[in-house]
């Protein structure tokens, strides 16, 4: 058993929350258009796609590295708008054990909140944190979020 590690953050966004939702849920394949240096591509590779069970694969740019992620919808919970994927085959498995990621979409009065939660296992200390995989998040986030609002503000 590794070191367990929980890393978040948290981004105001200006596109309405559910299309955050929405667009991992249901529309992961037009990623590659709204967040092209992140995302470049998108498969769905067993079961019905939003699905839990559903199996799905990334292929997208982390560290200036090409990399790919299979992965499987742990949890989708439609009211709170809560979704959670873990890797189990790819880049981020080849040093890390158990990671997952959630993505939870709320509105806070005026404010619409997109949170990422990392989980995952160090096998030592000697490998490090996926800081900058937090980050890959929040600059994907930020640019969905500029995607989703020049489309709206046209």
């Amino acid at each position: 058993m590794g070191l367990k590690s929980k890393l978040s953050a948290q981004i105001e966004v200006k596109a309405k929350n559910d299309v955050f939702h929405d667009v991992f849920r249901h529309k992961p394949h037009h990623l590659s258009t709204m967040c092209p240096v992140q995302a470049q591509g998108f498969d769905c590779l067993e079961g019905d796609l939003g699905t839990v069970g559903s199996k799905i694969c990334w292929k997208y740019t982390h560290d200036g590295k090409q990399k790919i992620s299979k992965q499987i919808f742990e949890v989708i919970d439609e009211e709170k708008k809560i979704i959670t994927v873990r890797e189990y085959e790819g880049d981020i498995a080849k040093e890390y054990e158990n990671w997952k990621v959630s993505l939870h979409v709320d509105g806070e009065g005026e404010k619409d909140l997109v949170t990422w939660t990392m989980e995952y296992e160090r096998p030592n200390n000697n490998v490090p944190e996926l800081t900058s995989l937090l980050q890959f998040f929040i600059d994907m986030t930020n640019a969905i979020d500029d995607h989703h609002v020049k489309a709206r503000d046209v």
